[in-house]
């Protein structure tokens, strides 16, 4: 929180951005469970165990009402909020199993007392998360309450198999108790006619016009804009690759590679319309979209190093990026950001000569243990693909399977390596370039499950391990399916893998200024950075801000489980002011405020229950 950077470098760009289509991405390439797009952040398990809760209570903050949503098996089953007219709209999520999504609609007119007065549905195999707002257009095509909500896709037994319904649907909740679907995923289409899933969508009415951007699933780095000025109609208008467009914005090599658009808000400041997008690896990134079709960029963040929240426990990490959620303060002086982390460690990993490498966790397996290591020397095992050189078993205890990545899914590289038995841990090194361009030294965070360690490495780390000569110009110019020149069984050489406690996710504050946003400042609960609350407390991440609609210095959070939370702008640092944990726990997705007989009152949606109302008592 006493985090202070250097001045710095700040530089005026008035770069447009030209449209990207569709086709650009259009290739031919196995999904291997690489965590690159927005859905894929809340597929996985959570790290740190969703079991146990911090101790409840209260500073500063009291208890309005709350309201159950009326479903039984509720575990999970609640995502984001929005609040509108009197009306609080909840997210209907995957969890606990794939069943209809939709949104629960509650009647908040007695805000002590909420009470769900309808659901509405979305289409069979889908459901929605992060994607729930409701705003009034008035366009001359159009009048009414509109409600948006993202589609995402859950139905497994589909597999791989494209779908029609992604997108975003446009709901008219003039009537809330009688809604009037106006346009259902309406969205970039995919060469086969399917609609591309989406993680969010946040919609704006312009004046004459109405528009909307979505978080794009299928083509994760797009930031895609479509005119709603009659909701019924949706049209493209553009998209907007920013990874490519504005290169400058990421931070490449370092750890910082899962670069894709996850979340993202639009508002009206000064006479400009300003989109502030939350592009995970890649930072914060703010444009003008005043003209929808011809976006400017204005300014976006880096990841400093060494992670300053993490350097004020005395810590000495790499930062984890993760950049989930942002919005402007009620001045627009500032942008309050909330880094989701769901893994509280990481591994510092060495080989037997004492070079250090990095090595990123898989996403459902377990890590090393807390205090401990794992060790063992590698035995390459190809690409550990059905159809390849079976895996040898371990020869001897203390062996770590070296898999390339490739063909396959590391989910069946894991269960291969698992197979073959004796193996202490998985080690999947990256392949050539391909046509999808996260090859070579990208770091990539797989999608992967089961008992066995699982980590990630660069092409180069596993080169080293098996001592050949790595040339990266090759590398690049490869076509991503040749594979490193050992046999099958060769040993390599010996690595260590240590744990170190990084702590959970947390939130940044940052100067609205143009070029490189200026950090003034971080902010976690003390727990998120003590070892002891590694496991046990629940996730101690933030996910959702809210500012302020009367206060430009006072920020709402939903902290997981560390319950609601309300911090304050001072003197460019944010204070921690107040909290609410109920008895048993809570787990907070999202979080918004609303107005309510001239006081100010925030909605938050927890998972497992459904709404809670607050109202923020202190200075």
């Amino acid at each position: 929180m006493r985090f202070r950077t250097a001045a710095a470098l700040v530089f005026g760009l008035a770069l447009t951005i030209p449209v990207s289509g569709a086709g650009a991405h259009d290739v031919v390439v196995i999904d291997d469970g690489a965590i690159d797009n927005a859905a894929e952040t809340h597929i996985h398990h959570q790290h740190g165990g969703e079991e146990g809760h911090l101790p409840p209570g209260s500073a500063n903050v009291r208890l309005v009402g709350r309201g159950s949503i009326n479903q039984d098996g509720k575990e999970g089953r609640v995502a984001d909020v929005g609040v509108f007219g009197g009306y609080a709209y909840l997210a209907a999520f995957w969890e606990p199993i794939c069943q209809k999504g939709g949104v629960y609609v509650f009647d908040i007119a007695n805000p002590s007392k909420p009470k769900q007065i309808n659901f509405i549905r979305t289409s069979n195999d889908s459901y929605v998360g992060e994607g729930v707002q409701v705003i009034h257009i008035d366009t001359p095509a159009y009048s009414g309450d509109v409600l948006a909500m993202n589609n995402e896709i859950c139905n497994e037994d589909k597999g791989d198999e494209k779908h029609p319904n992604g997108g975003m649907t446009l709901v008219d909740v003039t009537n809330p108790k009688v809604h009037k679907y106006l346009a259902q995923h309406a969205g970039d289409r995919a060469a086969d006619g399917s609609i591309n899933e989406i993680h969010s969508v946040f919609i704006w009415d312009a004046g004459a016009k109405a528009y909307a951007v979505q978080v794009d699933n299928e083509e994760a780095t797009d930031v895609d804009i479509m005119d709603i000025t009659d909701p019924r109609n949706p049209v493209m208008v553009a998209e907007y690759d920013l990874a490519a467009m504005v290169p400058g914005i990421l931070q490449p090599n370092q750890g910082l590679d899962s670069v894709f658009h996850h979340d993202v808000v639009v508002k009206q400041i000064g006479s400009r319309w300003v989109m502030l997008v939350s592009y995970w690896d890649g930072g914060y990134v703010t444009l003008d979209v005043t003209d929808p079709a011809h976006a400017t960029y204005i300014g976006d963040s880096d990841f400093a190093f060494p992670d300053p929240e993490a350097a004020e426990s005395g810590l000495t990490v790499d930062p984890e990026g993760n950049a989930h959620q942002s919005e402007f303060s009620l001045d627009n002086e500032y942008i309050v950001a909330a880094d989701e982390d769901f893994n509280p460690f990481k591994a510092k990993a060495t080989n037997d000569e004492g070079t250090e490498f990095t090595a990123i966790q898989g996403s459902d397996v377990p890590g090393i243990p807390q205090g401990g290591s794992i060790e063992g020397d590698t035995v390459y095992v190809g690409r550990a693909c059905p159809g390849d050189a079976a895996v040898p078993a371990a020869t001897g205890p203390g062996q770590i399977a070296l898999a390339e990545r490739g063909v396959c899914t590391f989910q069946e590289k894991l269960d291969n390596v698992v197979a073959a038995g004796g193996y202490e841990a998985l080690l999947v090194f990256n392949r050539e370039e391909s046509t999808v361009g996260d090859g070579c030294e990208t770091l990539i965070s797989m999608l992967v499950a089961g008992d066995l360690p699982a980590f990630f490495v660069t092409r180069e780390t596993g080169y080293d391990l098996l001592d050949l000569s790595y040339d990266h110009a090759a590398c690049l110019a490869g076509d991503g399916t040749r594979t490193a020149p050992a046999a099958v069984g060769t040993h390599g050489d010996g690595v260590s893998l240590e744990s170190i406690f990084d702590g959970w996710g947390y939130v940044h504050l940052y100067d609205n200024n143009a070029g490189k946003l200026v950090e003034l400042d971080t902010y976690a609960i003390p727990e998120a950075h003590d070892p002891a609350h590694a496991e046990g407390s629940g996730d101690l991440s933030v996910h959702e801000v809210a500012m302020s609609h009367r206060d430009s210095r006072l920020a709402y959070f939903s902290y997981y489980a560390a319950g609601f939370r309300v911090a304050r702008i001072v003197n460019d640092e944010l204070v921690e002011m107040g909290h609410f944990i109920d008895e048993g726990g809570n787990n907070f997705w999202g979080v918004q405020v609303f107005e309510h007989d001239g006081r100010e009152l925030v909605a938050a949606s927890d998972r497992d229950f459904g709404l809670y109302i607050f109202e923020y008592t202190g200075p």
